[in-house]
């Protein structure tokens, strides 16, 4: 059920390394969900064009600055709109569903689409814990049936056996090789996806201090299954601009999401400010830099050299990065800027 191969040898390079596009779908101030999903198409059409491997999207409910709560509907969106690049997950949250229907939902995308989908999937519920019973309607589920969850799921997409022995199919599902990866910001989903073999995403743009450790434990553990040997994805905030100056501006955007979140607001993205000291304390402002303590902010070569380091540091396979930035134009720059950065390691390859 995957599309890779074995990870190269340790000491990775930037020019062997595949960079994905995670896409949160962002509501901006004065916009609208249906601005947000022309984005996103937009956006996905041109990571298409500059070879970024991947688009995920992730799935957050009840959160007014993000509009990908209907996850596989959106992926329907963007990949009935681009052609050749990947789409998937990133992700579905498998304790929200009942397996069987995130089984059908993403075996009628595979069927549509066909070795373009994937699914990644995470055990939070994407939400606060009001409206994670309202998705679930059964208050005793809770992130400790993952594993049970996801064995569920397993089952529904093993080829058919006799059929006495099924009396529940997902059709379709039944059979199709999609690419399941856990999705983690802890070492949980770290130790499951060893277990059972998968390739495995850390979100460390969100969960910063815990990313070598569950690499680590990843790797140390791994058991070859799905895969037969691991490969690690890194989720980074990368905001790239052509000044440092107005990458930080541009930043100041998820900077005050973030700690909107720190005070149990919600609300749009909001524009970029010139200084964020009049909008929080000293110690917001420490959760906040801390929160963002693997982020990229900057011009060019920064963000190179910042890459460079982070791969030397973690020994990724893959980087999947997030761009939380207001306008759209700049989004994209941003993106072209890290298209650039990866095509030029591309170009310098010793031959």
């Amino acid at each position: 059920m995957s599309d890779h191969q074995p990870s190269p040898p340790a000491d990775k390079h930037l020019h062997h390394t595949p960079v994905s596009v995670l896409d949160l779908a962002p509501i901006v101030e004065g916009g609208s969900a249906s601005d947000s999903f022309g984005r996103s198409l937009d956006l996905a059409r041109h990571a298409e064009r500059w070879g970024f491997h991947r688009f995920w999207m992730a799935e957050h409910h009840n959160m007014p600055g993000i509009a990908s709560s209907a996850t596989s509907v959106l992926i329907g969106h963007v990949a009935g709109g681009t052609t050749s690049i990947r789409v998937g997950s990133g992700g579905i949250m498998l304790p929200n569903h009942a397996p069987l229907v995130i089984a059908e939902q993403f075996g009628t995308l595979e069927s549509l689409y066909p070795g373009r989908i994937d699914l990644g999937l995470g055990r939070a519920p994407g939400t606060d814990q009001p409206t994670a019973r309202a998705l679930r309607r059964n208050s005793g589920m809770s992130g400790k049936d993952f594993p049970d969850l996801l064995d569920e799921l397993l089952h529904y997409f093993q080829p058919a056996g006799a059929p006495e022995q099924q009396t529940i199919r997902a059709i379709p599902g039944e059979g199709l090789s999609i690419p399941i990866w856990l999705l983690g910001s802890s070492g949980f989903s770290a130790e499951l996806a060893s277990q059972h073999g998968m390739p495995f995403a850390f979100a460390s743009h969100f969960a910063p201090d815990y990313l070598m450790q569950a690499l680590r434990l990843y790797r140390e553990q791994f058991q070859p299954g799905f895969l037969s040997t691991p490969y690690a994805m890194v989720g980074l905030s990368i905001i790239a601009a052509d000044t440092a100056e107005e990458a930080h501006r541009l930043a100041t955007s998820q900077q005050q999401q973030i700690l909107n979140m720190i005070r149990g607001k919600r609300g749009p993205l909001q524009p970029p400010v010139d200084s964020m000291d009049a909008l929080w304390d000293q110690h917001e402002k420490h959760i906040v830099e801390a929160q963002m303590s693997y982020a990229i902010i900057g011009d060019k070569q920064t963000v190179r050299e910042r890459l460079h380091a982070v791969l030397r540091e973690t020994q990724a396979d893959e980087f999947i990065i997030a761009t939380q930035v207001y306008d759209h134009q700049a989004r994209l720059h941003s993106y072209e800027l890290v298209y650039e950065i990866m095509q030029e390691a591309r170009e310098a390859e010793p031959r």
